[in-house]
């Protein structure tokens, strides 16, 4: 609350700040995820709000855009969200940033099965920065979601082994676990076993392939 009555005061003395706007709504985004109901609604209306708000005075923020597509992605259309809503936004990230917006458009369309779709944007993304981590790592995510392009998947998420996983991309240890899903697929269990606990020697507190290892 501390933090919302800041930034409610730098908006008001300047309202021109964008900056100011986007904070707020991180913000009002953090309240509305400890509060009660009809409390949450409020906080996720006055969320979106700073967050188009912080679009609307500096269009070229990549990072603003990122904030609303991530609401119109998750809220409920009640209160202003909308898969359409932030396939636009992504399409705007693409004009200003094409990496990240190819990302952003691949998440999309995640949400929304459609896969080809989802798949084409991580190619395009891989044609344009060959050894891309996030690229890579999303193209076997989805493979072992989807059971599609299996053989790609592997190619994808075993090159990802051999780089340093940049800030804020998932690690190894996730890397293995997704090449156990895939080899699962495929039926080979003892190969999958031997990935999964390769997760977990990098950490062994990694829930997914605990959860996995039970389940073989």
């Amino acid at each position: 609350q501390k933090a919302v009555t800041y930034l409610e005061k730098a908006v008001a003395l300047v309202p021109t700040e964008a900056r100011y706007h986007h904070r707020l709504g991180d913000a009002f985004g953090l309240s509305a995820q400890k509060a009660g109901m009809f409390s949450k609604m409020s906080l996720a209306g006055k969320c979106r709000t700073a967050y188009e708000k912080a679009v609307e005075l500096d269009p070229q923020s990549v990072d603003a855009r990122f904030s609303l597509l991530g609401f119109y992605q998750q809220a409920p259309s009640l209160i202003g969200g909308g898969i359409d809503k932030a396939l636009l936004q992504a399409q705007e990230i693409k004009k200003l940033d094409p990496a990240r917006g190819r990302m952003a458009i691949a998440g999309v369309y995640v949400i929304e099965k459609k896969y080809a779709q989802a798949f084409a944007e991580f190619d395009e993304a891989l044609k344009a920065k060959p050894g891309d981590y996030a690229a890579l790592f999303q193209t076997g995510r989805l493979t072992a979601i989807t059971g599609e392009r299996l053989a790609d998947g592997l190619i994808a998420l075993r090159q990802c082994l051999a780089q340093t996983p940049p800030e804020n991309q998932p690690g190894h240890a996730a890397a293995h676990w997704r090449i156990g899903n895939i080899l699962e697929k495929q039926g080979d269990k003892p190969a999958a076993r031997i990935a999964y606990e390769a997760a977990l020697k990098i950490d062994p507190k990694f829930p997914q392939a605990i959860e996995s290892l039970k389940k073989l």
